[in-house]
């Protein structure tokens, strides 16, 4: 259903830009995988599946994008903050029986 993800998507990615779907893993990463978006885990088959490239999630990840020199003025200034939405991928994976955990993965394309 349309707008009924975890991750807050509604009508519009409020004041985001949508970078891709999919999140190559580090290598020699081996299950279990968790896969977390802004500290929340997500479901495989709801939120994302898994293939050799990596993890593709069903929805966008969207980041804040650039700034405006405006904005950034603004900021400086302290009239008021960046609120716009800022997705990161964490995932927590094994090697040699030890769990490691990458943050704040890249997003790539499709």
């Amino acid at each position: 259903m349309p707008g009924s993800s975890k991750r807050g998507h509604g009508l519009a990615h409020q004041e985001g830009v949508e970078v891709g779907r999919r999140v190559p893993l580090p290598r020699g990463a081996g299950e279990p995988i968790h896969v977390y978006v802004n500290g929340v885990e997500q479901a495989e088959g709801d939120d994302y599946v898994l293939d050799e490239r990596g993890v593709l999630f069903n929805e966008p990840i969207v980041k804040e994008g650039k700034l405006g020199g405006l904005r950034w003025l603004s900021m400086y200034i302290g009239l008021f903050g960046s609120y716009r939405k800022n997705e990161t991928v964490d995932v927590s994976y094994r090697i040699d029986g030890k769990t490691h955990l990458a943050s704040d993965l890249e997003v790539t394309g499709e």
